[in-house]
């Protein structure tokens, strides 16, 4: 099994949804699913198939959460330093062309959350970011095009 880096926070956060999962949300489904069934034929309880089917996510991302865990190589950012960036960095970066600033933490593929300004290690961004330091610009190539930022601030929290 191939270790898989990911930040002492990310861990933190997957196991805590695994135990949720786990603990509250697998009870409940199945709770669900007995009380459904109490309400007769189940090849017309929409009930008894809607819970059958939470159940089916809840079981697949159990397996996905502990697959994630168990090959998870933990690394704790706040120890690290430098002005290299490297994986668990928080990169200050402006869009070349809009001079708009963006914020992101580079991180293992298991936590990436765009929309909390999470990246993947695996990303054309951290690609890019890896081994760069403040000052440097970088070229970013996607689907939608080439994108130039500079990199402004490079921080370990």
């Amino acid at each position: 099994m191939q270790k898989v880096p990911m930040t002492k926070k990310g861990s933190e956060r997957l196991q805590e949804e695994l135990k949720n999962l786990k603990n509250v949300e697998r009870p409940a489904v199945i709770a669900a699913i007995s009380e459904a069934r109490g309400h007769g034929d189940l090849s017309e309880n929409a009930e008894y198939h809607a819970a059958r089917e939470k159940q089916s996510f809840i079981e697949g991302r159990i397996q996905e959460l502990e697959y994630a865990v168990s090959c998870a190589e933990v690394i704790d950012t706040a120890t690290l330093s430098g002005d290299n960036i490297v994986f668990g960095a928080t990169v200050v970066l402006m869009d070349e062309d809009t001079e708009a600033e963006q914020t992101y933490q580079i991180v293992g593929q298991y936590e990436a959350d765009l929309e909390h300004g999470l990246i993947s290690i695996q990303s054309p961004l951290a690609r890019a970011l890896i081994g760069k330091s403040i000052g440097d610009s970088v070229d970013v190539h996607s689907p939608k095009g080439t994108k130039s930022y500079e990199i402004l601030n490079v921080e370990y929290v």
